[in-house]
């Protein structure tokens, strides 16, 4: 056998059956907390950085909202930046706050309504939707950080070799990987930070933090939820799946793989930690690198996890007419409802 075709189809499924099997030995509790240890340990360790105070960059007034960038900074050395976006609506009584997470594109201006020139896009939005306004109208805080490799964090060693690059995920990915860490691990510690952040603002109800992620950055969104329980709900758009009939099965970004992830748990499982929190996923029909199928098996895989945490009430999944993109069209208000209606989430 020249070919390791079926070779690798014969390690799917041997991890299945050892997934299966470990399911079995023990209560779903237990599980659950294996699971969130692994997946620390599987990110990767960063040190975190100490006593370094947030920097406001800009403050602007917009059409119903204030949009003041600041500088943040998780681990030491490394800074990055965030756009955060405040509702006119806010006065005295803090609000609740969505921590929004781009995917692959030119940065956090893709969602805040602006071009990479950082000059209002008038356009009709792309992929992203312009997600973090449409949060913000509905009346909550929205702070949405640059995820790394992207826009202005792109390495300068991509940019040089070729200004027009869109992303530095291989060169972070593999470097980091040669040290036991993952892009994955500083995306999460940054979001982290982020949240951090977001809990501290006067205009914020700390204990009402959602997040919200499209793409790569849904992928950031659901891991951060898992290892971070302040995160009261979660919107994990256009990346909700398994890993077979997505990431093994499509050529992807370097970024959506994590060494390691699939010998404990396929997608669908880890995306279930967050029960029994509420959690809603959506996906375009028409998606071709997270297609339709693989959407619809992680979602009744999520609702059976929900089912038996007696939280049926709090998942929903919204399989819309579209491709690689954000709808919104429920996610949105939805997710404005969990937040602010009393008892929703207690």
């Amino acid at each position: 056998m020249w070919h390791a075709d079926e070779y690798l189809e014969k390690l799917y499924d041997s991890s299945m059956k050892r997934i299966e099997t470990a399911k079995a030995s023990g209560t779903a509790e237990e599980r659950k907390q294996y699971l969130k240890h692994k997946l620390r340990e599987l990110l990767g360790d960063f040190d975190a950085s100490e006593g370094k105070e947030p920097v406001l960059l800009e403050r602007t007034v917009c059409d119903g909202y204030i949009r003041e960038r600041v500088q943040l900074s998780a681990i030491p050395g490394l800074s990055f930046a965030a756009y955060v976006l405040v509702p006119d609506s806010y006065s005295r009584d803090p609000l609740p706050v969505v921590v929004a997470l781009h995917g692959h594109g030119y940065g956090s201006r893709e969602i805040v309504g602006l071009k990479p020139d950082d000059s209002p896009d008038m356009e009709p939005p792309g992929a992203h939707g312009h997600f973090a306004i449409q949060l913000v109208k509905r009346g909550m805080v929205v702070i949405a950080p640059d995820v790394a490799g992207f826009g202005e964090r792109r390495l300068q060693a991509d940019v040089a070799a070729n200004p027009d690059v869109n992303h530095s995920c291989l060169r972070l990915s593999t470097r980091l990987m040669m040290h036991g860490k993952t892009l994955a691990g500083l995306r999460v510690t940054e979001t982290l930070k982020t949240v951090d952040y977001a809990a501290g603002r006067a205009e914020v109800r700390s204990d009402r933090i959602g997040i919200m992620g499209f793409s790569g950055g849904g992928m950031i969104s659901f891991l951060t939820a898992v290892l971070d329980p302040r995160i009261r709900a979660a919107v994990i758009a256009g990346y909700p799946n398994t890993f077979k009939d997505s990431i093994l099965a499509v050529q992807h970004c370097v970024c959506n793989y994590i060494p390691g992830m699939l010998a404990h748990a396929e997608l669908p499982e880890w995306l279930g930690l967050i029960s029994p929190r509420p959690l809603f996923v959506e996906s375009g029909s028409e998606d071709r690198i997270f297609p339709e199928q693989g959407f619809r098996v992680a979602a009744d895989q999520l609702r059976e996890i929900y089912r038996l945490d007696g939280a049926e009430d709090r998942l929903m999944a919204d399989l819309f007419p579209g491709r690689h993109q954000i709808s919104g069209r429920y996610s949105y208000d939805w997710l404005f409802d969990q937040l602010s209606q009393p008892g929703a989430i207690e």
